[in-house]
């Protein structure tokens, strides 16, 4: 799989091939305006696998959310602050 970085102007105008590009060789497109990436065409089987990791971590985001709704800000930065400096001890 490659990516492939193309200006907007040239995705319009090679857009076909750019759909051949993800279609059948499973490249991503990333489209730059300005010089900048604003968006990327991916295959869809990627991007459903994309929108199911997503799910799966907004639902673990929320449980963990939901497990420290009661702990003041300090105190849960104050843990995740022990946990990050026990791992790097680790290494």
């Amino acid at each position: 799989m490659m990516i492939t970085e193309i200006s907007a102007v040239n995705f319009r105008q090679n857009l076909g091939e750019m759909l051949n590009q993800v279609q059948y060789r499973h490249d991503s497109i990333v489209i730059n305006k300005d010089g900048k990436p604003v968006a990327a065409l991916v295959d869809a089987e990627l991007f459903a696998r994309i929108r199911r990791m997503q799910e799966r971590f907004d639902a673990l985001n929320n449980r963990i959310s939901e497990a420290y709704a009661g702990v003041p800000a300090e105190e849960g930065l104050a843990e995740i602050d022990a946990a990050v400096t026990a791992v790097r001890k680790q290494r």
